[in-house]
């Protein structure tokens, strides 16, 4: 049997991470996409802010949060790899559909028929990498898987915006969406799911039941709160990645290509540094100690909270994109850390599904609270603030920050106590 370090073993795992990476960048394209075109769609289609926050962000949330729960449960019987290409392949043709749109009503289901497909693309992932490598290294491995966050949001920004600038926002959806497409049948051909034959070898043996799951990590108090803790940070994060765009547009006048470029730059660089950095640094801290795992994130939230303030404080445009990579790195720094946290709080056969749950309180937070609640703040204060009303909403919004830190530390006090060896 080889081992961990056998050169036929590292070139196969690093081929199916390479595929899972480009699946959840093209996962962040089609989700991330839409904030870029926030402006467009706007004008075009005469919405508010308030319901541009309900398109770009709850109605993903709906049924990605929902759904993701059964998939993942799902995950822990079935072929991973081809859980992730039905749902792949499903998110791409609902994205192509946004460009149908007609009405908010029709962006709406469009958004939520985008949710139904990406729900079964992330816990399963996290499940299948965590067979791919071993404990020391896993916290950089899911770090690694991502950087399809960064790589997305970047990509789907400066793409989509330069789309929509030379043709329009419609196309845009139509061509991000056939790219999945055209990319499903590949990635299923490459990716293998490594523990698919243990699952039909122990087939006789009944599955670990969602009640079962739910009452094994419901009593670890560490869940919890590194999942409320993330869920916070995520509703601001989640948040200011939708409304950026329309930040820099209407408090500094940039056209849409401009624009894309600026916000595409934040993302890009901001989010890698702040991903590789989590995962080393999460692989370190919690190698020597459980604890470390939510002390990285932490520290990190501490600082990401007057990051922001100054960001959003400062009128140079120039100053404004150094100060925005900051706070970027430092909210994206939690996913290797606590993820590879969560997959320690279970046995092997019930790390899909508790990663469901905690995706499921932290999307349900983030992606179905974050874009709508800054538009709701923006729609008040607009009749005093004028195009600034965003910028005082985005940040009495980051001052959750200070929270969401709070309950990270909490959880670095329970870690040692609640993992389990598997």
């Amino acid at each position: 049997m080889p081992s961990e370090n056998d050169s036929t073993v590292i070139r196969g795992r690093t081929v199916m991470m390479v595929m899972l990476v480009i699946a959840y960048t093209l996962n962040f394209i089609d989700r991330q996409i839409v904030g870029i075109l926030a402006e467009p769609i706007k004008a075009d289609l005469g919405l508010s802010d308030a319901e541009l926050g309900w398109m770009g962000g709850t109605a993903f949330a709906l049924f990605y949060t929902a759904l993701a729960i059964p998939l993942a449960m799902l995950a822990d019987r079935k072929d991973r790899s081809w859980i992730i290409t039905i749902g792949l392949t499903l998110w791409s043709g609902a994205t192509a559909l946004c460009g149908m749109a007609q009405s908010f009503w029709q962006l709406f289901a469009a958004r939520m028929s985008v949710g139904i497909g990406e729900a079964a693309g992330v816990a399963p992932a996290y499940s299948l990498i965590s067979d791919l490598y071993p404990l020391r290294q896993r916290s950089r491995a899911l770090a690694i898987f991502s950087l399809g966050i960064p790589l997305g949001s970047a990509l789907g920004v400066l793409f989509g915006g330069l789309l929509a600038a030379h043709i329009d926002w419609r196309f845009a959806f139509f061509a991000v969406g056939l790219l999945g497409i055209l990319f499903a049948p590949l990635f299923k051909l490459v990716v293998r799911d490594p523990g698919h034959a243990r699952k039909q070898a122990e087939a006789s043996v009944k599955a670990p039941t969602l009640s079962t799951v739910f009452r094994t990590i419901a009593v670890k108090p560490s869940f919890w709160l590194l999942s409320f803790g993330a869920g916070t940070a995520s509703l601001v994060g989640y948040g200011l990645a939708f409304w950026i765009p329309s930040f820099v547009a209407r408090s500094y006048g940039l056209d849409l290509t401009h624009r894309s470029l600026v916000v595409a730059t934040i993302m890009l660089v901001g989010g890698c540094i702040g991903i590789w950095g989590g995962g080393l640094a999460g692989d370190r801290l919690g190698n020597a100690h459980p604890r470390g795992y939510a002390m990285v994130p932490a520290i990190a939230f501490a600082v990401t909270l007057p990051a922001y303030l100054l960001a959003f404080s400062t009128t140079n445009l120039f100053l404004s994109i150094l100060l925005f990579i900051v706070p970027t790195a430092l909210g994206l720094t939690w996913l290797g850390p606590v993820v590879t946290a969560v997959t320690r709080l279970v046995p092997l056969d019930m790390r899909a599904t508790a990663s469901a749950l905690f995706l499921f309180i932290n999307n349900l937070i983030g992606l179905g609270a974050g874009s709508t609640v800054i538009g709701f703040i923006s729609d008040s204060l607009s009749a005093r603030y004028g195009d600034d009303a965003l910028r005082h909403s985005a940040m009495a919004t980051s001052l959750l920050y200070a929270l969401a830190a709070i309950l990270m530390l909490l959880a670095a006090r329970r870690l040692s106590r609640d993992v389990v060896d598997a």
